[in-house]
């Protein structure tokens, strides 16, 4: 019995793949479903499997935040909407890789390498750990936050990176603003833990509290000698840059 453990927040890409595991000649268990980094650090410190199939992109954020914490000994296989190149690219050095939406027939395939994997020598198992360090090392590098959880009392949503204007930290808590002016409370604690979580092209820290996305800036205008007013979309009140910053934020803004 091959166990298995699916670590991915999407429930379609999770039906599909266990679909697929049932119609495999030889028999295997999923241990476990999970959709989250914490969930996933958690159960891995306690439980092992044969195989791992993971997303890269979760709920509350990278998978391989997960592989920093928690020693892994079995091969993986990573299923995300990525890049074909770099797809082709582990394929042909033996490492599974399954971009989004993936066929049976490329399931088959990765399937294939993870039995030879298997069954290889030990030396063969190490290329297969180098080459995910090869991959996590591309990936991290050209990945940023996409979506936040924002928490309702009992409940829980996403808010996309896409539509938030700025975030803003007031008394140890930050908010989301989004282009109809609502704001959310997210679970990060400051704006340091989002800004390194974000593309530096396209989000800028103006002073101390406030962290604005370049997409949605309406106006720019002077306020003092050494600070800008900003208008962001579906906000009334401007807001101001810092004077230690204005100069950084002109640089950028024009990038």
């Amino acid at each position: 019995m091959i166990k298995i453990i699916i670590i991915e927040d999407e429930i379609p890409a999770r039906k599909k793949l266990k679909r697929f595991l049932e119609e495999l000649d030889v028999p295997t268990k999923v241990v476990a479903e999970i959709d989250n980094v914490a969930t996933a650090v958690e159960f891995l410190k306690s439980t092992s499997a044969d195989l791992i199939f993971s997303d890269i992109e979760l709920l509350d954020g990278n998978a391989f935040d997960i592989y920093k914490q928690v020693s892994i000994s079995c091969p993986i296989i990573f299923t995300t909407a990525y890049d074909q190149f770099w797809m082709n690219a582990f394929d042909s050095n033996g490492i599974a890789y399954l971009l989004k939406p993936f066929s049976r027939e490329r399931f088959q395939k990765a399937w294939d390498k993870f039995l030879l994997f298997r069954n290889s020598p030990s030396d063969e198992n190490k290329q297969l750990t180098n080459l995910t360090k090869l991959i996590e090392e591309k990936f991290v590098k050209q990945s940023y936050k996409k979506r936040f959880t924002v928490h309702k009392r009992s409940e829980f949503y996403f808010i996309d990176v896409d539509v938030i204007t700025f975030f803003r930290a007031s008394e140890g808590v930050v908010f989301a603003f989004d282009t109809t002016g609502k704001k959310h409370l997210l679970n990060e604690v400051s704006l340091k833990e989002i800004e390194q979580q974000l593309n530096p092209s396209d989000f800028f820290r103006i002073n101390r509290s406030e962290l604005i996305s370049k997409q949605h800036i309406e106006k720019l205008e002077r306020y003092s000698k050494n600070t800008l007013s900003i208008k962001m979309k579906g906000h009334a009140n401007h807001l101001k840059t810092s004077q230690s910053n204005t100069a950084a934020f002109r640089e950028w803004i024009e990038k």
